[in-house]
């Protein structure tokens, strides 16, 4: 019992300590910034494998193209029940167990595909693909985390510093593909379910990255620090949410992630019919997940410089032209296929991190995670959507009219967008 009262009065003095101390504050914000982008190398390598090849597993063992967005629609909706489940863990218990427990199910559930591949079992492949979805939302969630301790005017930053150390990981895990193929056929594994190798490790590694070094926890320290200046301020007025900032936020995750989902999932099938190998594939893939991730910390910048409605916009221009370029691109092209998948990938890394930014400057600390976690699951959802429909559209019309719709939703982002009233232009949501 008295071990117990210790631990408790020292974590209370711990958190004292904190509040007391605004260099303290920014210590643990940047030591918190490097904990998340460990931790993020390796989530972005373990998201790449569902990306590359879910899509091609599925084609294989099912016969045809027009079930090939399943596994990006599997994936997508297991990741937004985890979503929900990691928000709602990061609110009562911390950022912690959250998001190291979000990465060690994806970890399990990328384990769960390669059994799955060895007993060419359809309704493994399924179930183990919603499990692996856990670590889609979990490595998004993460960015979350660096903004607990961030200022208004670095949130933006933060963010983008947790996205671009995704990269590493991301942009390597799709060139790996022949490598990992390989391996895979090494050990009597079949080689598409080589990435789900690396998926699994990774993951693993990022979960116990989170586990062991996110201490003291951000979210904690966050919403201890508000509620002490609750407490102590004269004011009788309570900082209350903006609705309609994280509705507009809300809705341009959405609308990205649905054009992004789309075209992306099937251009590898697109890419097979056309006579590209699998290098080919993991090379356009690799450069479009570069492009989500690798422009993040100049993204971040813009952001805070110009505002977060501002960038919104430039997502929803950048993803009309990767719908019209992936629309008119020859089949053949693999330049001008890298072009419209980079050009996906950068609007895509636009509307999140202006979204991201808008949302945490729209919610207070006391319902912050929980209500991230819940707009994460109408993304996630919307991702269903886009991977769902999208094979069943390009099998019935053609990859030109998929990526031609994709393209009519960003003009309607960008027509939404430019009726936000002026105000809302400016770097501060609540100016």
């Amino acid at each position: 019992m008295d071990l117990g009262v210790a631990f408790i009065s020292q974590e209370k003095i711990d958190i004292q300590r904190y509040i007391d101390s605004p260099e303290e504050i920014q210590r643990l914000y940047k030591r918190t910034l490097w904990i998340v982008v460990l931790s993020q190398v390796f989530g972005g390598a373990g998201l790449a494998a569902g990306i590359t090849v879910g899509a091609l597993i599925a084609q294989d063992m099912l016969g045809t193209d027009s079930y090939a967005g399943i596994p990006t629609a599997l994936f997508t909706l297991g990741s937004a029940g985890a979503a929900l489940m990691v928000g709602r863990m990061s609110q009562r218990y911390g950022r912690r167990y959250g998001l190291s427990g979000g990465f060690i199910v994806g970890g399990i559930g990328a384990i769960g595909v390669v059994a799955a591949a060895m007993t060419d079992s359809i309704i493994l492949l399924f179930a183990s693909l919603l499990i692996y979805g856990a670590g889609s939302a979990t490595n998004l969630q993460a960015r979350y985390a660096g903004t607990d301790l961030a200022t208004a005017k670095q949130r933006g930053t933060a963010i983008s510093i947790a996205m671009v150390s995704t990269t590493l990981g991301a942009f390597a895990g799709p060139n790996l593909v022949g490598v990992m193929g390989k391996f895979a056929e090494s050990i009597g594994v079949p080689s598409l379910a080589g990435p789900f190798i690396l998926a699994a490790a990774a993951y693993l590694l990022a979960g116990t990255i989170l586990w062991v070094l996110l201490r003291p926890d951000p979210l904690v320290i966050s919403t201890a620090i508000n509620k002490q200046v609750e407490q102590d301020t004269s004011s009788v007025e309570e900082e209350v949410e903006d609705r309609r900032g994280i509705f507009i936020g809300a809705a341009v995750m959405v609308i990205t992630q649905v054009v992004m989902v789309s075209i992306m999932t099937m251009t590898p099938v697109h890419m097979r019919h056309h006579g590209h190998d699998l290098n080919a594939v993991g090379l356009v893939i690799g450069f479009h997940v570069a492009a989500m991730y690798l422009p993040s910390l100049v993204t971040g910048i813009l952001v805070d410089r110009f505002g977060r409605v501002a960038i919104a916009v430039a997502s929803g221009f950048t993803l009309l032209a990767a719908g019209l370029v992936a629309a008119f691109a020859p089949g053949d092209s693999l330049g001008m296929l890298i072009v419209a998948l980079a050009l996906l990938g950068l609007g895509w890394n636009f509307g999140l991190i202006s979204s991201t930014a808008l949302i945490v400057d729209s919610t207070v600390p006391a319902t912050r995670a929980k209500r991230q976690g819940s707009i994460d699951v109408w993304v996630a959802l919307a991702g269903v959507s886009g991977g769902g429909l999208s094979g069943v559209i390009a099998a019935q019309t053609s990859y030109m009219t998929l990526s031609l719709v994709a393209g009519i939703l960003s003009f309607i982002l960008i027509v939404g967008l430019c009726k936000v009233p002026g105000r809302a232009w400016k770097f501060s949501w609540k100016s």
